[in-house]
């Protein structure tokens, strides 16, 4: 019976020595996780609900494509609805009428906290969540819907400050909250399902000011499948959408 209690004193001390202590200790354990697995491609349709007042105002049909870490489009409506916006690198390009009506400077939090940070080196990947708002010295653990969290960018109980929330258990992003623009943001990701070498979220839902804007239900979901780099080219846009 001492050796019995031993051991488990001996597993308990070493379990906590292990476990994350800062914000900088988890991104390390996800690099470890999942650095070189990670999905490199991946695409998805999804029912996109417009909120206004609480209120539904529209649904629309977005066409995704990603090609990680730095790659991102969405083709708006109909294959051949000629509206869409690239992201690609630090920039984004909107189109209208196969037209390109807007280029600007954005660096896309989501795309590098839901796969791109596993395709950087981890110094990079530290690098970059500090640079999107995240004070990696600020950690605490929590619990999210039933489920252990780690919350990297704030203090227990600190609500008006950046921080993402990853579940313990396969360390998948379920809630992020930024202040931009004198504005609180709020996406909330759920109904993860496993797919080649990583997870994804199927339902996501955005919030400005504590009022929900948008709700993202995905369909037909694709990982590690062929994407022609050329379809995140801005030159090269045209009416025929993601074909």
């Amino acid at each position: 019976m001492r050796k019995i209690v031993i051991a488990i004193i001996v597993l308990f001390i070493g379990s906590a020595m292990n476990s994350p202590k800062t914000g900088k200790d988890v991104i390390k354990i996800m690099h470890e996780k999942y650095a070189g697995k990670w999905y490199k491609t991946f695409s998805f349709n999804q029912t996109t609900e417009i909120y206004k007042n609480d209120s539904l105002i529209r649904s629309e049909t977005w066409w995704e494509k990603i090609q990680f870490p730095k790659n991102f489009r969405i083709d708006f409506g109909n294959a051949d609805s000629r509206k869409a916006v690239i992201f690609r690198n630090d920039s984004s390009y909107i189109f209208k009428n196969s037209k390109l009506i807007r280029a600007n400077y954005y660096q896309n939090d989501l795309l590098f906290l839901l796969g791109g940070m596993y395709f950087y080196p981890l110094d990079s990947a530290i690098s970059k969540m500090k640079a999107f708002g995240f004070n990696l010295n600020k950690f605490h653990e929590d619990s999210w819907k039933g489920k252990a969290v780690y919350v990297i960018g704030a203090n227990k109980n600190e609500d008006s400050v950046n921080q993402v929330w990853f579940e313990k258990e396969n360390y998948n992003l379920v809630r992020m909250i930024k202040f931009e623009n004198k504005r609180k943001e709020e996406t909330l990701l759920e109904n993860q399902v496993k797919l080649e070498g990583g997870f994804s979220e199927t339902l996501v839902k955005f919030y400005i000011d504590n009022k929900l804007i948008q709700v993202e239900k995905y369909h037909d979901l694709k990982s590690n499948i062929y994407i022609d780099s050329s379809v995140f080219e801005p030159a090269n846009f045209t009416k025929n959408g993601l074909q």
